[in-house]
């Protein structure tokens, strides 16, 4: 007969240890987690001693078995870092996995509700079966926590291994330990959020944001100033090419119909022409996804998701535009019918465009997390719309080569002071992120995106061809950048990546 779940724990034979000396038996037999289930007002949580770790790995090892992950794939990692000058030197490591925090961002950003902070346990759970691979997660969570399994489609993280918590057993990470570095402990919720301080660490993001419940303690009564030992191996994120394609394209036919409805001319071909555009941009967005087929979850959670109010928005923004083209092919609707419907299509695609800036202004990565992000794709918008109108409508008011060049002007001083302010701040991800587009090859990109949207500009009035053909490469060229060259937060790695070298 099989005991509840608050007598099971701490029962289990795993809080065994075979020991050979007298000397340390008592610690060598305590148990590394709690004799009892957290009460009211309570959770589990980590504690890491980095007095004890020595960098072996195991618990690395130990959470990839346990869960089958491919060696690129760490719901553990460990970090190192050190201090001093030669020989007078420190070195430590850090070991951290989830840190189940009293504030979760992967659980605030999620648009299908995939994440759960377990009412009993505080322990934060993902469901890989409600997961459709946005990443939005991965891109909140400063620890970068949750990790995209590729192969699976899906985001995955540390649950504290909660099955065998279940039946009385350590975390595969504590379990292995040979140190007992790693151990779970009960903390009170209310006392933990009154001060946290324990949770903070050199190497690791600031443990407010979301309230990291992870205990660390640190070396004692040391005057060496330890830091992160991977500053120089910083590298480009991936490229997310549909998110590249799909967030330009929405932003030119937004664009061009604020254009075409500015000139009035939003006839039925051209009208037709930015509704296929827009079908065409929709179906690159899934491809983003891990679960592509399950996309249409991605509208669950529009009360606190801005990736699901995008989706909400682009996908009222497409409906109103299908019915202004509609309307412009069957004559029985009044005649300015298709007008007022690409006036509240435009709403829609501008709010979207807005609810598609906030998805980038997290925290966990500062070079997005700036007034900039909204500004940029707003401008774009301007500049690729008033780039490509005229070569829809063949003809198009004297003024509109001026708002070309206003849009461009903008566009370029927008990101020109974007880059200076990441160059001079004073948080390391942010000069990272500038220092990244410094390197050799993203420099080329940088200063061709500029290139092309100045041509776009010369070409205003004279050349509708080159001019919206140089503007769509310029802001694709510059959108490409803007995912490869941001620095998330984090912890601190090693020299070593483990699998990802």
């Amino acid at each position: 007969m099989s005991l509840p779940l608050h007598e099971r724990i701490g029962t289990s034979d795993s809080f065994v240890r075979v020991t050979t000396g007298d000397a340390d038996a008592a610690t060598q037999s305590a148990p590394l987690i709690p004799d009892r289930f957290p009460r009211a007002g309570e959770q589990y949580r980590f504690h890491f001693d980095m007095t004890k770790c020595i960098g072996c790995r195991s618990c690395e090892v130990a959470c990839n078995e346990q869960n089958g992950n491919p060696a690129t794939i760490h719901w553990r990692r460990i970090g190192e870092i050190e201090g001093g000058e030669w020989p007078h030197t420190r070195r430590h490591y850090l070991s951290m996995g989830c840190n189940h925090c009293l504030d979760p961002d992967c659980l605030r950003g999620c648009p299908v509700n995939a994440y759960t902070k377990d009412p009993l346990t505080g322990i934060v759970l993902h469901s890989a079966e409600a997961c459709i691979g946005c990443q939005y997660c991965v891109w909140n969570c400063p620890y970068s926590v949750p990790q995209f399994n590729p192969e699976r489609g899906v985001v995955g993280k540390c649950d504290m291994c909660y099955g065998r918590l279940a039946e009385g057993f350590e975390p595969a990470c504590v379990n292995a330990c040979p140190e007992r570095a790693i151990e779970v402990e009960i903390v009170n919720i209310a006392e933990w959020r009154a001060d946290y301080s324990a949770a903070e660490s050199p190497g690791m993001p600031a443990a407010g944001q979301t309230l990291s419940t992870t205990r660390i303690t640190l070396p004692k009564n040391t005057s060496v100033v330890l830091e992160r030992v991977d500053t120089d191996r910083i590298r480009p994120e991936h490229a997310h090419l549909s998110l590249v394609l799909m967030t330009v394209l929405m932003q030119m036919v937004i664009g061009s119909l604020f254009g075409v409805l500015l000139f009035h001319a939003a006839g039925k071909g051209v009208l037709t022409i930015l509704l296929f555009a827009t079908s065409i941009a929709l179906n690159i967005s899934v491809f983003h996804l891990g679960r592509p087929a399950y996309a249409w979850r991605a509208l669950k959670m529009w009360r606190r998701s801005w990736l699901s109010r995008e989706v909400l928005l682009f996908g009222l923004f497409s409906g109103a535009l299908a019915l202004a083209t509609a309307t412009s092919w069957v004559r029985i609707f009044p005649q300015g019918a298709p007008v007022v419907l690409g006036w509240l299509a435009l709403i829609a695609g501008l709010s979207g465009i807005v609810a598609s800036a906030f998805i980038y202004l997290v925290p966990a990565r500062p070079a997005w997390n700036m007034v900039h992000t909204p500004t940029d794709f707003l401008l774009s918008a301007a500049l690729l719309g008033f780039a490509c109108t005229p070569l829809m409508i063949q003809t198009g008011p004297p003024w509109n080569a001026r708002l070309l060049w206003l849009s461009g002007f903008s566009w370029t001083a927008n990101l020109g002071i974007k880059l200076l302010r990441l160059y001079h701040a004073n948080l390391f991800e942010k000069r990272a992120s500038a220092a990244l587009l410094c390197t050799p090859r993203l420099r080329a990109l940088l200063l061709m995106s500029f290139a092309l949207v100045g041509l776009a500009m010369l070409c205003a009035g004279n050349h509708a061809a080159l001019a919206s053909a140089f503007a769509v490469c310029g802001v694709l060229l510059s959108r490409y950048l803007f995912f490869v060259s941001v620095v998330p937060l984090n912890m601190a790695l090693t020299f070593v990546r483990g699998g990802h070298e």
